[in-house]
């Protein structure tokens, strides 16, 4: 290895100001560690030690001077992004402090790789980093408290949490068809579902006919998630051919299930009155969903973003819970919900009875007519290529 003439210097330099701290004297140490950063400009870890001389000596400031130096040798350095944020916080700037455990956090390695004394500050960044999250959020909701109203107040709020680093954006990512120019939403507006109201009031009939076909038919349920053997299971293999999550299909790849339907007259005349694809093989889809006790259905995305889903609950006892991306609610019995099932979501059951909910699918509102009619021709072309619509295709 080549070495430079300054090198020996630069040692020397070093091996001084680690005597001077070892014996308290951090001035000492700084100086010492200011000649050596001038011969070696580009050596990180002698930026760091004259930072943290300056700092156990209360010189906040040149410290914060020389981390600077530090990270224009490594910008994404995260001892001194760690390091430039705790000054700041000392300094009182509690802003400052949060946006830079932001950036430093960023560059944090994982857990398990830091030495104890590290995650202890890492600890304490993230929790300072909350805080300022929160306040940020909160000041921002305040300022649009009093012009938002109705759909704009939800995807303002849900706007703020982005900005403030409190909700992950999530994308659409559906399993197989994806068309362009649809909007991203985890949950629809009610608004732009009118034949939700007409659902929620027949609520009570379907309910009372659930209630029946699960004393007098409850054969009729079946897995819902039913894939055959040699095919990768993934997630899905702890509730492959399960009854922990099973179906008691209405409408089913597009047929109607006439046993199933003839039990629930009321439950499909409300369902008639949905706007549902009607793609061959695929859908119409409209069952009762029957989620076990302590059971979870794991993070998933559905097969199209052409087509939205439908939730209207049914029987839901405590501890039931529903996430698509970053927004979680719970179910409330006779409040009916859709949302885009290609964005990641997942579902549990931590009671010690069923939730069912009735599920349909229903077209993306932002389709024009003309291309409800040419996706679903696509679709039908597709499978009629290939053979058939692929297993699991309401997922």
């Amino acid at each position: 290895m080549t070495v430079t003439p300054a090198e020996p210097d630069v040692a020397a330099l070093k091996a001084g100001a680690d005597r001077a701290m070892a014996r308290g004297d951090f001035q000492g140490a700084a100086a010492l560690l200011g000649q050596a950063t001038a011969l070696a400009p580009r050596r990180l870890d002698l930026w760091l030690a004259r930072a943290a001389a300056l700092r156990a000596a209360g010189d906040l400031q040149p410290a914060l001077a020389a981390l600077d130096g530090a990270l224009a040798t490594d910008p994404r350095s995260f001892p001194a992004l760690l390091m430039k944020a705790a000054l700041l916080e000392r300094l009182g700037a509690p802003h400052g402090a949060g946006g830079a455990y932001a950036i430093a956090l960023s560059q944090a390695p994982p857990d398990d790789a830091m030495p104890p004394q590290m995650r202890a500050a890492v600890a304490h960044a993230r929790d300072v980093h909350a805080r300022y999250q929160d306040a940020f959020a909160r000041r921002l909701k305040e300022s649009l408290r009093a012009s938002a109203t109705g759909p704009a107040a939800r995807r303002l709020e849900a706007f703020v949490d982005r900005l403030a680093g409190r909700r992950r954006v999530f994308q659409q990512e559906p399993v197989q068809f994806n068309y362009p120019g649809l909007p991203v939403l985890e949950f629809h507006d009610r608004e732009r579902f009118p034949c939700l109201e007409p659902l929620e009031r027949a609520t009570d009939d379907i309910l009372s006919e659930l209630i029946q076909l699960l004393d007098e038919d409850a054969g009729g349920l079946e897995p819902y998630v039913n894939y055959p053997d040699g095919v990768p299971l993934d997630q899905w293999a702890g509730l492959n051919r399960s009854a922990a999550w099973s179906a008691y299909h209405l409408w089913k790849d597009g047929e109607v299930i006439e046993e199933h339907a003839r039990r629930c007259p009321k439950t499909m005349a409300a369902i008639a009155a949905l706007p549902q694809p009607k793609t061959q093989g695929r859908s119409p889809a409209a069952m009762f969903s029957v989620l076990s006790p302590r059971t979870r259905i794991p993070p998933h995305t559905g097969i199209a973003n052409t087509r939205l889903v439908l939730h209207l609950p049914l029987i839901v006892p405590e501890g039931c819970g529903f996430r698509v991306g970053a927004e979680t609610r719970a179910w409330r019995v006779g409040e009916a919900w859709v949302f885009d099932d290609t964005i990641e979501h997942e579902a549990w059951n931590g009671s010690d009875e069923q939730r069912i909910i009735l599920i349909c699918d229903l077209w993306n509102p932002h389709l024009s007519e003309e291309e409800r009619e040419l996706i679903a021709s696509t679709m039908a072309a597709m499978d009629e290529f290939t053979g058939a619509a692929p297993d699991g295709a309401g997922l």
